[in-house]
């Protein structure tokens, strides 16, 4: 846990960031005793948890590190301090396998506008250079009128994942179920390119099934898949 948030469908009401010192204690309670076979990176709020954190990844030499480079909550809000984009990109990027930014997110990492896929495609190739393995664009963002389309790119070739889009604005944690669900898959044993695929699938069924709680972007059903 690196951050705590006091928040409900409609917005963010406020966060505090834990000490970095204690993140790191975090981290290391769990390294040197269960260990890992894969790491997700969701929000790291300000420069000292995003040091602490890449050393850490250094010191015990995590594979399989998949990044959501969490900015902006649903409503807006900032969840990142401006001053830390730079450190994402100079110390943990190079050490992921994939990063997973939306469209808001990316266009704040590479500066450019996102407008239609093209654009995303350019975008993810401003994302690779920064150092990681692979960039999964997710274009949830996009206008009404493009379907569901999800653009993954590893330095080499393009893989687009689309699906129809779903009217709904219970999406609460969209981005952090799909980064989860890769993570999950790569511990699993699945290779980068199935772990995207099976993780597409599952977050759109997610989404399908997704309940209306409160007055705004309600969550989606994590367990839409249980009885299958």
């Amino acid at each position: 846990i690196t951050s705590v948030t006091a928040q409900n469908t409609l917005g963010v009401d406020g966060i505090y960031d834990l000490p970095a010192d204690f993140v790191e204690l975090q981290f290391s309670s769990v390294a040197n005793d269960i260990g890992f076979d894969a790491v997700k990176l969701g929000m790291l709020s300000n420069i000292d948890i995003a040091k602490a954190v890449a050393n850490k990844l250094k010191k015990h030499k995590a594979t399989n590190l998949v990044i959501d480079p969490v900015m902006k909550a649903k409503d807006g809000s900032d969840l990142l301090k401006y001053s830390a984009v730079d450190i994402y990109k100079e110390l943990l990027f190079p050490l992921a396998k994939i990063v997973t930014p939306n469209i808001p997110e990316a266009e704040i990492l590479t500066s450019y506008k996102i407008e239609n896929p093209s654009d995303m495609k350019k975008a993810a190739e401003k994302i690779i250079k920064f150092g990681c393995g692979a960039v999964l664009l997710k274009g949830g963002h996009l206008a009404n009128e493009f379907p569901a389309l999800d653009i993954y790119f590893d330095g080499d070739s393009y893989q687009e994942f689309e699906t129809e889009r779903i009217n709904t604005k219970n999406t609460h944690g969209t981005g952090c179920t799909y980064s989860a669900a890769i993570c999950a898959n790569l511990a699993k044993g699945m290779d980068l390119l199935d772990s995207v695929k099976a993780s597409k699938e599952y977050v759109t069924g997610a989404i399908h099934d997704s309940f209306k709680i409160g007055g705004g972007n309600g969550p989606l059903n994590h367990f839409w898949n249980m009885n299958e």
